[in-house]
């Protein structure tokens, strides 16, 4: 075999081995573009995902009607809460500037605080009243539904409150001594 034939080969097997190695370098990079750019998709669609309150226009079956009327108390509803929720926001911001505030006096912070919780509380009522107007909406059946959806949200969401059963603050307390059962309260 004559070395211009080895040296042909061995080129031939070293351009096979580049060009393989830059289909799959082509391919690999296609398939991060592509990733990345979905995910941008992804997002987007996250951002365009309907908020839970439509999940509930959707279960309940509003006819057209209800769904305008729904769309237009969640508005309201929805005005209403972000009014409260920036009066909130801008309490906690004037509370704990105090840290830094030397001027802020005791009086002031206990204010402030007593408006905070009387703002969260503001909030609660107002999604009890929306809910009120929303099983408004409902005709009997769809109130059956309505009923069944909040009980089952309720159980849910307070399964995921307070600490865990063997983290309760109680079972480090010591034994009240005028109590018969220790810390609990007697029953009558």
């Amino acid at each position: 075999m004559s070395p211009l034939k080895n040296n042909k080969n061995y080129l031939m097997n070293k351009n096979l081995l580049l060009y393989i190695l830059l289909v799959f370098l082509i391919v690999v990079n296609g398939f991060f573009l592509y990733n990345y750019l979905g995910r941008g998709e992804q997002e987007q669609e996250l951002q365009e995902r309907k908020p839970p309150i439509a999940f509930l226009g959707k279960e309940l079956g509003f006819d057209d009607a209800q769904k305008e009327e729904f769309r237009a108390l969640t508005r309201t509803h929805r005005r209403k809460m972000r009014g409260i929720s920036d009066d909130i926001r801008g309490w906690k911001d004037d509370l704990f500037k105090g840290l830094s505030d030397d001027s802020l006096t005791d009086i002031d912070t206990e204010a402030l605080a007593y408006l905070i919780g009387q703002s969260e509380a503001a909030k609660d009522l107002e999604v009890l009243r929306h809910f009120k107007q929303v099983r408004e909406l409902c005709n009997d059946q769809q109130k059956e539904k309505f009923s069944k959806i909040i009980k089952d949200a309720l159980r849910h969401g307070s399964r995921e409150q307070g600490p865990p059963p063997e983290g309760r603050p109680n079972r480090d307390r010591p034994q009240h001594p005028d109590r018969p059962n220790g810390n609990r309260p007697p029953r009558y």
